[in-house]
């Protein structure tokens, strides 16, 4: 049982977060092609796409930390401090997504939508920037858990 818990919890976190990472990325470039020319219909199908595997894969990575506390507890791991700096960053991360990254998407997207109507100053690049905190946030995660200080593995 243990094994099938590691294998949803990796599967889950390659197949939810990786879409989400890659997508929230490419969506500040795609805001400022929207921006710069309104009338692109392309432009804007690109930028709700965007959003769309954002919004749908953030709702399906609620499954790798569940998949993750049954592993733990399947493996009766004791809380320690990677453990605990990665459930940390992993609420981080998640707060970061649907509080700014999502809630800026969704502006982003009405504003462009809208005709004459422009983001405010900047907004591409704070976009970009949450971004890069969320990628760094799952990337530190990863590491975490491939080294596990004080594993026992010897990996």
């Amino acid at each position: 049982m243990t094994k099938l818990l590691l294998s949803l919890h990796v599967l889950a976190a390659v197949l939810a977060i990786g879409p989400v990472t890659v997508a929230a990325s490419m969506f500040p470039k795609a805001l400022r092609h929207a921006h710069s020319d309104p009338g692109d219909r392309e432009a804007l199908t690109n930028l709700r796409l965007l959003h769309r595997i954002c919004r749908v894969y953030a709702a399906i990575g609620i499954a790798v930390p569940v998949f993750g506390f049954a592993t733990a507890g399947s493996l009766g791991v004791p809380p320690s401090g990677w453990l605990i700096t990665s459930i940390l960053l992993t609420a981080a991360a998640a707060a970061t997504l649907a509080l700014l990254i999502l809630p800026a998407q969704d502006r982003a997207l009405a504003a462009a939508q809208t005709p004459g109507c422009s983001p405010g100053p900047g907004s591409a690049g704070r976009l970009a920037m949450h971004t890069g905190v969320f990628n760094l946030l799952w990337a530190t995660v990863t590491v975490l858990m491939i080294i596990r200080p004080g594993s026992t593995t010897g990996a």
